[in-house]
């Protein structure tokens, strides 16, 4: 609201920048500023009865004012007012020296007989308005801007300001509705209304304001497809997913479009983690038909949508098996070419991690490397996959020489680093843990943060875990625990963690351990199993290297599984506040200022 009112005090400097040799204008306008309006008030009255020029009268009369000359000021408005009765201006002005003498009823008649009596010219009632808006009266200015269509008998004007005003005073209802009367005339503000809403409103019952004054209206306007796509935002905003699907292929039937909203919608949904909602909308794609542009892409990113159901164990064997069927039917109806090796990455994936088919992934991978066409990088993502499963089939060596390989073939590049980090992590899992710690050292300057960041946490769990003979034997338990992780055995994995302080107690690993627990309930979604056990280490191993981890890990799961964004935003907070160098603060401010309204887009 500062804006406008800056706008009329940078047109005086204008004014007064015309006549810098006129030292009296100058300065009066420096005595306005410092708030000096006795002294303001002797130039102003000078420079206006010579000039005649509203600016100088507004300045002139606002002095008098914050002296509380009344009686000098209603002379001069009324005397000012004979003069010329069409300035309503000086209407105004003789309302506000009657405010503020305290009479506020004699106030308020002579603005409302200010409105009624607007001219119908659009410069001129905005003139009038923002007479309004310029000592903050802001409903009168709205009064002003909403009488002004009726005298012009058009909706159109005035539309940016009093979105403006609306969302100054956090009016949601009116906001809503000068963006819902808007839109249909200028679609170019969908954008603005969509970022402007989600940084006003609050909470659920903001968003059944705009739900319900958008449903009103398609009811009556069904071909206006705008306030459709207002409601597919609103239910995305709201994670309604499903509801948000039922009208984009609504929408898609009545505009007879080929699926390409509905495509990329789809990918907000697996973004947020709405995989059977995300399938559902490559489905519809699909009965497009083969003909349609969207076709194969939306039958790629359907079973990757599976695929992520799969990970997210979500699905059971028999969806497993189906879903590497799905990438198998890719492979046998386009080939083992360049534009299938993502089926075929995936395909081994399911069968060495989740179908206990090691050799077929093994195979599977070697062969992916004679693809005809596969360039160097892919050819070196597909070895670091392979090294993964020569760990899994008990050849260590065969995937520590891979793993060397593809990090000297590719130096200085990021690939090299990733290599260089799993054949660290390969020496962990042997409990070979002084050159697991100088190769993670190394990788700590990494120009990757996930890959530094990685080599950090495990240089550190290695020096931090060696102090004795005791923590040097929990260790290799851990380092077991965690190879059965990485085998996808999490049943296994979290009973031999367990079993360390049994073993081994008063171990140094009571915070790794809370840790790699807690990694482990998320990825098979036991979300209550892990918020315990990221409660318990925030709480008791608030000194631990894994502190902030665990405190934006529990966080996000408030935030994006348990819903409750007050819990989520303390802990984001938390975070900020007491973990200022963390990798997670500048992630957790931003998720922090969103949970709190804040519009971050600005």
């Amino acid at each position: 609201m500062k804006k406008l009112f800056a706008v009329v005090l940078l047109s005086f400097t204008h004014l007064f920048g015309l006549a810098q040799d006129n030292v009296d204008d100058a300065l009066a306008y420096q005595y306005y500023q410092q708030g000096q309006y006795q002294q303001a008030v002797v130039l102003l009255e000078k420079l206006f009865n010579n000039s005649r020029n509203d600016a100088y009268f507004e300045l002139y009369f606002n002095s008098m004012l914050k002296l509380k000359r009344f009686d000098d000021a209603e002379k001069l408005v009324k005397k000012l007012s004979r003069q010329n009765p069409k300035n309503l201006q000086y209407g105004i002005a003789l309302a506000r020296i009657y405010q503020d003498k305290g009479q506020t009823e004699a106030a308020n008649k002579l603005y409302m007989q200010v409105i009624s009596n607007l001219p119908p010219d659009e410069f001129k009632i905005r003139e009038i308005a923002n007479h309004f808006y310029g000592f903050q009266a802001y409903d009168l200015a709205i009064s002003a801007f909403l009488q002004g269509r009726k005298i012009l008998n058009d909706d159109k004007p005035f539309t940016y300001e009093l979105l403006s005003i609306y969302r100054y005073k956090k009016d949601k209802n009116m906001l809503v509705q000068e963006y819902i009367n808007a839109l249909p005339q200028m679609p170019q503000l969908l954008p603005q209304a969509e970022s402007v809403l989600s940084s006003i409103f609050e909470d659920n019952s903001d968003y059944q304001i705009l739900q319900a004054a958008l449903l009103k209206k398609i009811q009556k306007e069904p071909q206006t497809e705008i306030y459709t796509k207002l409601l597919i935002w609103q239910y995305l905003q709201q994670q309604e997913y499903e509801m948000a699907l039922r009208q984009l292929i609504a929408q898609d039937k009545r505009t007879k479009d080929d699926g390409g909203i509905l495509f990329n919608t789809a990918g907000t949904f697996l973004d947020n983690k709405a995989y059977p909602t995300a399938i559902k909308a490559y489905e519809y794609v699909l009965t497009k038909g083969k003909e349609s542009p969207w076709y194969l892409p939306a039958k790629v990113e359907m079973i990757n949508a599976k695929y992520q159901l799969v990970i997210a164990g979500q699905f059971d064997q028999k969806a497993i098996t189906e879903l590497a069927a799905g990438y198998q039917a890719i492979i046998d109806e386009y080939g083992k070419t360049r534009q299938t090796i993502f089926a075929l990455k995936k395909w081994a994936n399911l069968q060495a991690y989740y179908l206990n088919k090691l050799p077929e992934a093994e195979k599977a991978l070697e062969d992916l490397l004679k693809t005809p066409g596969i360039s160097a990088t892919e050819s070196g993502q597909v070895k670091l996959e392979l090294g993964d499963i020569y760990i899994l089939t008990q050849q260590p060596w065969e995937a520590f020489l891979i793993y060397e390989q593809v990090a000297r073939k590719f130096e200085n590049q990021e690939i090299s680093n990733e290599a260089r980090y799993r054949s660290a992590r390969l020496s962990f899992y042997q409990g070979n843990f002084a050159y697991a710690k100088s190769q993670a050292d190394v990788l700590k300057a990494s120009t990757s943060q996930l890959i530094a960041n990685d080599a950090l946490n495990l240089s550190l769990l290695i020096s931090d875990n060696l102090q004795s003979a005791l923590d040097s034997s929990a260790l290799k338990m851990y380092a077991d625990a965690e190879m059965l992780q990485f085998r996808n055995l999490p049943l296994k994995a979290i009973t031999k963690l367990d079993s360390i302080a049994l073993a081994f107690p008063n171990n140094s690993l009571a915070d790794d351990i809370l840790m790699a627990k807690s990694k482990i309930y998320i990825k098979s979604n036991e979300i209550n199993k892990a918020v315990a056990a990221l409660k318990e280490l925030t709480i008791q191993q608030s000194s631990s290297i894994w502190a902030d981890d665990a405190l934006f890990s529990l966080a996000d799961l408030y935030e994006k599984n348990l819903k409750d964004n007050e819990q989520a935003k303390n802990l984001y907070q938390k975070l900020i506040n007491d973990y200022p160098g963390s990798m997670f603060t500048t992630e957790a401010r931003k998720r922090f200022r969103k949970l709190r309204g804040d519009n971050i887009g600005t």
